[in-house]
């Protein structure tokens, strides 16, 4: 806790004061569902630090994967906790810089615009509804989110041949959007940011899995320093507030 408190004060001053700090290019692997939140991040970030953050937003298990396989990796952020587990058991984490900073929360959506009427989830299992897109529910965070949420509701073995899995949870959001499937299950924080879906059911969180956003810094980055700062920094109030300001929630 001493150190997680000394790096969020480290990154803050330094970036209020302008102190001399090294400037680095900074490898960020993170959840394409904190696309948005990011890069209004970076915007501040990068000119304030004088770091260059690369921003590879996709599925956490396509991410993991990829560190595991040597990919250049400086910060991980990911939609759940079983990915940065898998990093841990493989060393490949920096020590003490694990933490968990977000939730959200799982919301069905369907078209703006003639969708497929939906007010509970039992309705995804009506004769109206055809074709459901989840993130891949075997191995992304959103797509295993929804279908646990869906095996508690009784609902899996009804709709399991109705479902169309897809890379990430924005590919989902954008297979309902394209009118493509009749529904989709997305984050809450995906329907905020488009103008072409609506929510038709929002799972409560006492009804829907634990959902967890861990971030940490990677052992193999070479530059070490500056991936502590730029964690630290998502954990301070200024990025606390942008998160928020996507939908986010602070983690169970």
């Amino acid at each position: 806790m001493k150190l997680r408190v000394y790096l969020i004060g480290m990154a803050v001053l330094a970036l209020r004061f302008g102190c001399a700090l090294p400037a680095a290019d900074l490898n960020v692997l993170a959840a394409a569902s904190l696309s948005d939140a990011l890069k209004e991040i970076a915007k501040t970030y990068e000119p304030a630090s004088g770091d260059k953050l690369l921003l590879n937003l996709a599925a956490s298990s396509t991410l993991a994967r990829q560190i595991k396989e040597g990919a250049p990796a400086d910060v991980f952020f990911s939609a759940d906790e079983a990915k940065m587990d898998d990093l841990a058991k493989s060393g490949l984490l920096a020590a003490d810089t694990r933490l968990s900073l977000l939730s959200n929360t799982l919301v069905i959506v369907v078209g703006s615009e003639g969708g497929a009427v939906i007010t509970t989830p039992a309705d995804l299992a009506k004769p109206a509804v055809g074709r459901i897109a989840l993130a891949e529910p075997q191995t992304v965070p959103a797509g295993i989110y929804a279908k646990e949420y869906l095996q508690k509701a009784g609902l899996w073995k009804q709709i399991i041949d109705k479902i169309v899995p897809t890379e990430n949870v924005r590919a989902c959001l954008a297979a309902v959007e394209s009118g493509n499937v009749d529904a989709g299950i997305v984050y809450k924080t995906d329907v905020l940011i488009s103008k072409k879906v609506k929510i038709g059911y929002e799972v409560a969180i006492a009804d829907g899995p634990k959902i967890s956003y861990p971030l940490a810094v990677l052992k193999a980055s070479k530059n070490a320093e500056a991936a502590r700062r730029f964690a630290a920094y998502l954990a301070s109030a200024e990025a606390r507030a942008v998160f928020a300001k996507y939908g986010f929630l602070p983690a169970p």
